[in-house]
């Protein structure tokens, strides 16, 4: 299915997208009423809630939950931002992040073939453990950019992509994109999926991707916390 007929289903690309985003992490997803939920046993310990558009009634049930530990979060994906930051001032709640987005690929317009780095000083180490395929961009000893990617249901969620800051505006971003979509890209695979930072959307949006809605982190908390992929 193209990623434009996927976006009028905002709700079934947040269950895709939190489903890749647990496969690459490790962690085990559950359900709050109708919602994903994810226990982030490797961080804080605590639950995490994720939602699109919830109506009044299901956000006050799911600000309540967040509310009951300070490392709990409230993720809500939405176009209304004003609406959901001003209920989560009538819940208690912070905003501790709003200048993530989601975005989607057609995985066809995207380069899979296996690329190459022009330094020397550079060296591309791939590896798949339990369907998460990585790769790292090493210099010697140092890594200079790491990523991931599981793939769900056909859409490739890719996560963590990072470059350190000493080996930034070297394109190596777009360029461990393109080492996990030649590792995991198969026939079936139609879509890319991830959550980008504010730098990251910039990249992103270079190599295709299309924004499909904004995402608010939501905490006792004042704290900030990140999902995106960089």
């Amino acid at each position: 299915m193209s990623p434009d007929a996927l976006v009028g289903n905002i709700t079934n690309l947040l269950e895709v997208w939190v489903a890749g985003w647990a496969g690459c992490r490790g962690y085990q997803p559950s359900v709050e009423g109708r919602f994903p939920a994810v226990l982030r046993a490797d961080t804080t310990g605590e639950w995490e809630y994720f939602a699109h558009d919830p109506s009044d009634a299901e956000f006050a049930a799911l600000a309540a939950k967040a509310a009951e530990a300070p490392t709990r979060v409230l993720t809500v994906l939405t176009n209304d931002v004003l609406r959901y930051t001003q209920l989560a001032e009538k819940h208690a709640l912070n905003v501790t992040s709003a200048s993530q987005a989601m975005m989607i690929v057609d995985m066809e317009t995207q380069d899979t073939e296996d690329p190459w780095l022009s330094d020397d000083d550079l060296q591309l180490v791939t590896s798949e453990l339990d369907g998460v395929h990585h790769a790292v961009v090493r210099s010697g000893d140092t890594v200079a950019a790491s990523g991931r990617v599981f793939v769900v249901d056909g859409t490739a969620v890719f996560d963590k992509i990072v470059t350190e800051p000493t080996f930034q505006r070297r394109g190596l971003g777009s360029f461990i994109m393109k080492a996990l979509a030649a590792q995991a890209i198969g026939p079936d695979v139609e879509n890319g999926l991830l959550l980008a930072s504010l730098d990251g959307q910039k990249l992103y949006s270079h190599l295709g991707w299309s924004t499909v809605c904004r995402v608010l982190m939501l905490s006792l908390s004042d704290e900030g916390t990140d999902l995106s992929v960089g």
